[in-house]
Parts: C-alpha cells; sequence; structure tokens
C-alpha cells in the first residue's frame, strides 16, 4: 500500500492512507502521486472547500480531519462526484498545441490542433464509545452528522494535547508531534472536521471508491490548513488548489507565487512523452523557487480559453463547486500547484484575491516542419529555418527540464528530407 498523509490531515488506526489525487491532462496519468486536488471558492466571506479522496487502503482505516474556522452546520457539508473534480482538473491542466507547417512552395495554409446530495439525518448523540465531554480530554463533540456514506464530528478542544489523547483513544493514529500543531489551531479559536466511512451505507449504494467532501462556511479567512499533513508524509507532497473568485486571480499571501512558463516551442517528440517533460519542468521550476507557489492555469470565467481541451465551464459546475455566480457574471478560475513540506511552508497557506484579470495557462507548442517533396526556390531557405528553429526548442527544452542539451540531441526525430 501507498503511504500519504496530506491536506489537512488523514488519521487512521492503520498506516496506510492517502488523500486526493492530481494527474495532468493529456500526460501520464499518474504524474504525480504524493498529491491531493482541493477547489476552494471565495464569494465575499463564504468560502466552499471541496476535497478529493485518493485514499489507498481499507475503507474502515479511513479518517479525515480537517481544521475549520466555525463548527459547520449539516446542511453545509455534502458529497460531491468524483468527475466534477476530474472534469475542472482536465479544463485547466498544462496543455499542449500542435501545429504543422505548410508547403513552402504552396500558398500557405496553416491549422491548430488543440490538445489538451446534501446531507442525511442529524444525529446529535454521541457516537457509540465516546463521550461528549470528560475533564480528562477537555474535548466537546459540537456535532454529529450522517452524510451519505460518511460519519462526520465537529470537534473542539481546549488544549492539543487532550485532543490528541480523545482521537487516539478512539482508535485513530497520530503522528508525533501532532498535539503541537492542533494547540495551533485551538489557539486560532479552529474546530475539526472529522469524517469516517459509513461501510454498511458505502455498500449500500454500491460504491467501490471515496467520493469528493465539500464544506461551507462563513469566516474572513480565507486560507487552507496543511500542517497536519506534513507530519508523518514521507517526503514532499503536491497540492492542486483550484480557485473561484469573483475577482482577480487567486495567490499565496504568505508565500510567493511565480508564473510557470508557457508559449514555448519544444521539440515534436514532447508529444509523446508530456507528463516526463512536465514533471521535470515543475522540479526544475521548485528548484528554483522552493517556497513558492505555481500559477498553471489563470483565466477569466468570461473569456474563451485558447486552446480549450473541454466545454466551456458551466453553471451548474461552477454552482456545485461554491461558484453560484457562474461564468458570464466573470470573475477568475485560477489553478495553483504547491510542492511542499514540514521545512519549506511551515506555515498554512493564506490566500487573497487580487485584481490581476491577465490569463495564464501553461502551454507548450509543437511545430512540426513540412516533410513532403519540396523543388521551389523556397525550400534551402525552409530547411536551414528549420534546422535552426528545432536547435532552439531544444535549448528550450533544456531550459525547462535541466535535462541534457545533447540528450535532447539525440532524442530529435530525424528530418524527412
Amino acid at each position: 500500500m501507498r503511504r500519504h498523509l496530506l491536506l489537512p490531515a488523514l488519521l487512521s488506526p492503520a498506516p496506510a492512507f492517502a488523500f486526493c489525487g492530481f494527474y495532468v491532462s493529456h500526460a501520464d496519468a499518474d504524474l504525480f502521486n504524493d498529491s491531493s486536488h482541493v477547489v476552494l471558492a471565495r464569494d465575499g466571506d463564504h468560502t466552499t472547500v471541496t476535497m478529493a479522496n485518493d485514499y489507498h487502503g481499507a475503507p474502515e482505516e479511513f479518517a479525515m480531519v480537517v481544521p475549520v474556522p466555525t463548527v459547520v452546520k449539516q446542511k453545509d457539508i455534502s458529497v460531491l462526484e468524483s468527475k466534477i473534480l476530474a472534469d475542472l482538473d482536465a479544463y485547466s491542466a498544462p496543455r499542449l498545441a500542435e501545429y504543422h507547417d505548410p508547403d513552402p512552395c504552396a500558398p500557405v495554409v496553416l491549422y491548430e490542433i488543440a490538445e489538451a446530495d446534501m446531507a442525511g439525518a442529524v444525529s446529535m448523540r454521541a457516537p457509540r464509545g465516546m463521550v461528549e465531554r470528560e475533564e480528562k480530554y477537555k474535548v466537546r463533540i459540537e456535532a454529529q452528522y450522517d452524510i451519505e456514506e460518511y460519519n462526520v464530528l465537529i470537534l473542539s478542544a481546549e488544549e492539543g494535547e487532550g485532543l490528541q489523547r480523545w482521537l487516539r483513544d478512539n482508535g485513530y493514529k497520530l503522528p508525533a508531534g501532532a498535539d503541537r500543531i492542533l494547540s495551533s489551531y485551538i489557539r486560532q479559536d479552529m474546530r475539526f472536521f472529522v469524517a469516517k466511512v459509513d461501510l454498511r451505507e458505502q455498500q449500500r449504494r454500491g460504491l467501490n471508491m471515496l467520493r469528493p467532501l465539500q464544506v461551507r462556511y462563513e469566516s474572513d479567512k480565507f486560507m487552507l490548513p496543511i500542517r497536519l499533513g506534513t507530519l508523518n508524509a514521507r517526503g514532499k507532497q503536491d497540492l492542486i488548489l483550484h480557485t473561484f473568485s469573483r475577482k482577480g486571480r487567486v495567490e499565496l499571501a504568505n508565500y510567493r507565487t511565480v508564473p510557470m512558463p508557457s508559449n514555448l516551442n519544444v521539440p515534436t517528440f514532447v508529444g509523446d512523452s508530456f507528463g516526463e517533460v512536465y514533471k521535470a519542468m515543475f522540479a526544475e521550476q521548485y528548484e528554483r523557487y522552493p517556497t513558492a507557489g505555481f500559477t498553471e492555469y489563470a483565466w477569466p470565467l468570461r473569456q474563451k480559453c485558447d486552446p480549450c481541451v473541454g466545454e466551456p465551464l458551466k453553471q451548474d459546475l461552477m454552482v456545485k463547486l461554491g461558484a453560484p455566480w457562474g461564468p458570464t457574471e466573470g470573475g477568475m478560475l485560477t489553478r495553483l500547484h504547491v510542492r511542499y513540506d514540514a521545512a519549506s511552508f511551515p506555515e498554512d497557506l493564506r490566500l487573497h484575491e487580487t485584481a490581476d484579470m491577465r490569463p495564464h495557462q501553461v502551454r507548450l507548442v509543437l511545430q512540426h516542419p513540412f516533410e513532403g517533396p519540396m523543388t521551389c526556390d523556397a525550400a534551402p531557405a525552409y530547411k536551414s529555418a528549420v534546422r535552426e528553429r528545432r536547435e532552439e526548442e531544444a535549448r528550450t527544452l533544456a531550459r525547462l527540464t535541466g535535462w541534457s542539451l545533447d540528450l535532447i540531441r539525440r532524442r530529435l526525430k530525424p528530418l524527412g528530407w
């Protein structure tokens, strides 16, 4: 089993779990394995958080603990279908634009191929085997809900050590140091959203995977807690964060935000290994800016994407993700990619909405040479230009990925003339 512990935390009686998943569209499916996928929609002080689960292990061992700024009500918790987040991921993912040179001996013809339910009954009694409050724990169960195939608790506590003991005594396995981080959230007057799987309900619904959970709340805090998830992670984690805002781009307030390189021509063999290339490309940027978040996509909702990898975002999808104003009313969709661990990101992510409406998407360009018969006077000049262009594309890819230029040259596809 893979052991992934990411944002904000998964606590389990067994040592195997994962949380969320992110895969770049039109690249290798498992591009970033130790990853989480979260969608935040911000409308004034109203925040909607949707969290995808990429959990590997027995469902009875799954548990998720998320710090939240208020007691979340039953009506503000939902379960979504996984396809909703998968569609959003594919829509905004890094992509290729592919062009073919025209015959230099014929009229120019240029074309492009763009690739690219609400909760159930409320039960306010404590779960069997649990106590609402004991002095030795100083923990209170503020609410308990049955949300489709999930059992949800909202906890408050007076001290991190007591909350840690309560969780452990109720079957949750916590990593060392959890009480220190739990205490910091308690000092911020945060509550704790705890979810487990109801196995009988999951089987009754015929589900074989964990569906995304969504939480809605009112708070002036626009943030994402990541510190709990770093405690027993085996290494660096990747977070893909989509945000909907009525304003402009969303950026990190307490860390640097850097746009990923885009609109660059690369060798045509990248079309067969886009996942490999983008993984190396992101790693190179991370080495340059190890304490930054990276903008992979930022697009005004009223403006048509170019190129698009799917249908434009529809209002029903935005409504489900907590952005009811819809694409026709404007606003911005931002996709941030953060690679983090406890050393490089010791603070939770604080976010802010900017007035920046400039579009940006990670877009690499493949320019295929014309390789048919050429007998006109323009042919020699065209062939020379192609050779120069291929060399520049190789140098660009070397800069983007850190790969050896000689290795890239050896991978160039031979010309047909």
